[in-house]
This record gives C-alpha cells, structure tokens and sequence, in this order.
C-alpha cells in the first residue's frame, strides 16, 4: 500500500477539529450582547480564540512535528514542507453573540498549493473536508457546486470588512442586484465558501480577507468544482486580498459585474 501523506494528515486533522469545535462550543457565550473584546471595528476577540487555535498547534505539532504551523492570532510559528493553517474561530462576531454561524477552519499547504481543509460548524452539526483529487464532502456525503447558469435566479454573499471602503461595499453589492442575484451576508467567510462548495449559494466576495479564513476552504472549492479567482496568486499568501469563488455556470457574469479575475 502506498502511503499517502495528505490522506493521513487529513484524517488526523478531522480529530483535531472536532476536538477543537467541541472546546469552542464549551465556551461559547450565551446569547446576547457581544461578550470578549474589539481588535478593531466589528472584530472580536474571545478567550476561545487563543484556546482553539493553543490546543490545535499543540496538537499537530505532536502528530507531525516537522509540519509548519500559522494561526491568525499567533501567526507562523513552525516551518515545513507542509504548513498547516487555523482559523480558531472564524465568525467571531457571530460566536461573541451566542450565534449558531462559526466554525473551526483547518487547511493544510504543500508548498504554497491547497492540499487538505477541514470546516466543523458544531453548533450547526456541518463537518466539510477535502483533499487533493479525493473530493469534498459535507458530512461524509459528496458535494459539487451549484448548477445554476442564471444569474436572476443566483444568491450572492459577500462579506464586510471595517478595512474596505464603504463605497466600494456598496458599489459590488449594487453590481451584484444589477446582475438580478439576490445578495446575502453570514458573518463567516469560511462558511460562506462552504456554500458555494455545497451548492447553497452560488457565489462569494470578499475584498480583504486572510489566509487562515479561506486556506481550508480553497480545497474544498477546488474539489466541489467551484470557479475560485487566483487568491494565493494575488497576495493572500502574505497579508489580506480578494477572493471571488462562484458556479461555474455564473462564474463569468459575476467576475465582470464586480470585476474581479475568475
């Protein structure tokens, strides 16, 4: 037999979430105001941030100690072939609320290629995972992205940012409407991405958003057969850039109406 790295970690990794999701869900506030603190507008920081992304780093440097390790609250903090990539929580405002709509996000590089992702929304009961060739799956069933051609009959999320002017905000979400899609806005990008994954949207834009919220979810686009623009190509390996995934159906509508390469 012949081993096969991806598929290890991989497997590895849906044990490490899971722990991970349940540690986060044990902490979650209760509904309600927004409990934890601002890094900046609308950006929050809870004590089950540094646990999850504490006890995911501790755990995979134990399973792979020569795999390289980048959280978004500690940044790099190991090098390797393979470099793991966590979103403690991704959806914190919405975590910070009691709110259902958050996840866990593990993606795993070789190189500077997206080899592996695991997804868990606990408080969803949503597991998403992929590797390379292998395809993507929501809870252990096969899932392709949306067929869907016409753009009167798309959804479209996009997601906010303090850091994106509010003109352009409101000039992609008028492109959108213009296209006849009816626009949505979750609060998590990794879910977002999911759904277009899944089928349940048909597209997702975000201006600014960071490596550790999209790593896990660009293999599970890329096996779903997702249109995904060049994300890694266009600075999101170091520091925040814009990423466009979409139906392949609408893929090219959607791209000229926001003008973003897909």
């Amino acid at each position: 037999m012949t081993f096969d790295p991806i598929a290890v970690r991989l497997e590895a990794a849906r044990s490490v979430v899971r722990d991970a999701a349940q540690l986060a869900l044990s902490l979650r506030p209760a509904p309600g105001g927004p409990s934890g603190t601002l890094k900046g507008r609308q950006d929050y920081l809870t004590e089950a941030d540094g646990a999850v992304e504490a006890l995911v780093s501790r755990r995979i440097q134990e399973l792979f100690p020569e795999d390289g390790f980048q959280g978004e609250e500690n940044g790099a903090t190991r090098q390797g072939r393979f470099r793991w990539v966590v979103d403690p929580i991704d959806g914190t405002s919405n975590y910070a609320r009691g709110r259902d709509r958050w996840c866990v996000s593990l993606g795993l590089l070789e190189g500077d290629e997206p080899v592996a992702g695991v997804i868990e929304a606990p408080a969803l009961g949503e597991v998403f995972t992929a590797s390379k060739g292998k395809g993507a799956f929501l809870n252990g069933k096969p899932i392709k992205a949306s067929p869907i051609t016409n753009t009167q009959e798309a959804m479209i999320e996009m997601g906010w940012s303090s850091r994106v002017p509010a003109e352009t905000f409101n000039e992609k979400i008028a492109a959108i409407m213009a296209l006849g899609a009816m626009p949505r806005s979750g609060g998590s990008g990794a879910l977002a991405l999911a759904d277009v994954a899944c089928g349940r949207s048909d597209g997702y834009l975000e201006i600014v958003i960071q490596l550790w919220d999209v790593a896990a979810a660009l293999a599970i686009l890329a096996e779903s057969g997702a249109a995904v623009s060049p994300f890694l190509q266009t600075g999101g390996l170091t520091g925040g850039a814009t990423i466009l995934a979409a139906a392949p159906g609408v893929a090219k509508a959607l791209s000229a109406a926001v003008n973003v390469e897909i």
